[in-house]
């Protein structure tokens, strides 16, 4: 049996999720977000979005796919196409008991999987940062609002931000 993916993401209000391979915001309580949701659970990320972060993460399994095929990522495992990467995630949900499975960036896995997704776990970050990596849009005739909660900055957070989820329709 598949089991669903979600993809989880901050987005700028202007859709950029960064720049030059990185965040550009602090957010603490997003941070504490992007742990609740994807611990103990295996997560699918691009090989930029591995370099960015520069390490496994506890608690997860993590599947970075890459085209190059002598690519190597210690503590984590590789595909070399995202249905592959799918493939190989499923079953390490299968060890981890896991519900779902995470898309966890970048821009390019989030195009080409937010039409196999069945939730977005979206953080909208009230900023407007220049940027070179955008999320895609968010079609209103595909996915409803589940639940929003709204946070004015709190420590260690640059801006005020809101955790939104979507389910497709």
């Amino acid at each position: 049996m598949a089991l669903p993916l979600a993809i989880v993401a901050a987005v700028a209000r202007n859709g950029v999720i960064g720049g030059n391979n990185k965040l550009l915001w602090k957010l603490r309580s997003d941070m504490l977000h992007f742990r609740a949701i994807t611990m103990g659970k295996p997560m699918i990320m691009g090989r930029r979005t591995w370099d960015s972060i520069g390490r496994p993460l506890p608690g997860r399994e993590t599947v970075v796919v890459t085209r190059d095929p002598a690519f190597r990522a210690d503590g984590a495992h590789v595909a070399h196409d995202p249905q592959s990467a799918i493939a190989l995630a499923e079953k390490l949900a299968e060890g981890l008991k896991a519900p779902e499975i995470v898309v966890a960036g970048g821009a390019e896995l989030y195009r080409l999987l937010i039409g196999q997704c069945a939730r977005l776990h979206i953080t909208e970050v009230d900023l407007s940062p220049e940027g070179d990596a955008f999320f895609p849009a968010i079609d209103p005739n595909l996915w409803r609002e589940a639940g929003r909660a709204a946070h004015d900055p709190g420590p260690g957070d640059e801006a005020g931000f809101s955790f939104v989820d979507y389910v497709r329709v």
